[in-house]
């Protein structure tokens, strides 16, 4: 007996561990067949049109004279960037999609990560949703520093600067003390 006393609704859900996916994570068959679709789904359909319709901009803008070709190669540097852009743009703007593909799948390491992530990123608070039983409630410390030693070399070491107002910031209204040498010596009358 630990003389606390922890209370929990009788129908609350244990969370559960979030899995680690890092470097060393080898994906599951359907894991790899969901990025092999959505590897897939997002060339042919985003990034195929995104480079397509951005090259036939760019040579639309070419032509009318609005964007210059180059003298020696002509309009094909452009319309080469503009290719590449798209396709990323296409590549990025199905990631969300791809995500929503994992999020679904059902006995996924990936998917559990992704969907326990957007949890936590849609704490109101900014900060996790659980949590640890070590947090404390001591106001007015570093969270690196613990010792009140710590705290002492923390002040020696840091140089103290005065908070400013933001009245007080370079406006138009107070003096500068910044001069323009070429003005003064010259006289525009």
């Amino acid at each position: 007996m630990s003389g606390r006393a922890e209370f929990r609704e009788p129908n609350a859900e244990v969370p559960r561990p979030i899995p680690h996916i890092g470097a060393d994570y080898i994906p599951t068959e359907e894991e790899r067949r969901v990025f092999a679709e959505c590897n897939d789904e997002s060339f042919w359909f985003r990034s195929v049109p995104l480079a397509a319709t951005s090259m036939l901009i760019t040579q639309g803008l070419i032509s009318k004279g609005i964007l210059s070709s180059h003298p020696r190669y002509g309009s094909i540097p452009k319309l080469i960037f503009a290719c590449i852009m798209g396709y990323f743009a296409g590549k990025l703007s199905y990631v969300k999609t791809c995500q929503e593909k994992f999020k679904n799948l059902e006995n996924s390491p990936l998917g559990e990560a992704l969907r326990s992530g957007q949890a936590r990123r849609s704490s109101p608070t900014g900060h996790y949703s659980q949590k640890s039983r070590y947090d404390s409630n001591v106001s007015g410390h570093s969270s690196f520093a613990t010792s009140p030693a710590a705290d002492n070399i923390e002040k020696e070491m840091l140089p103290h600067y005065e908070p400013i107002p933001f009245s007080a910031s370079m406006n138009e209204s107070a003096p500068t003390g910044i001069t323009d040498h070429i003005a003064q010596g010259r006289n525009f009358s």
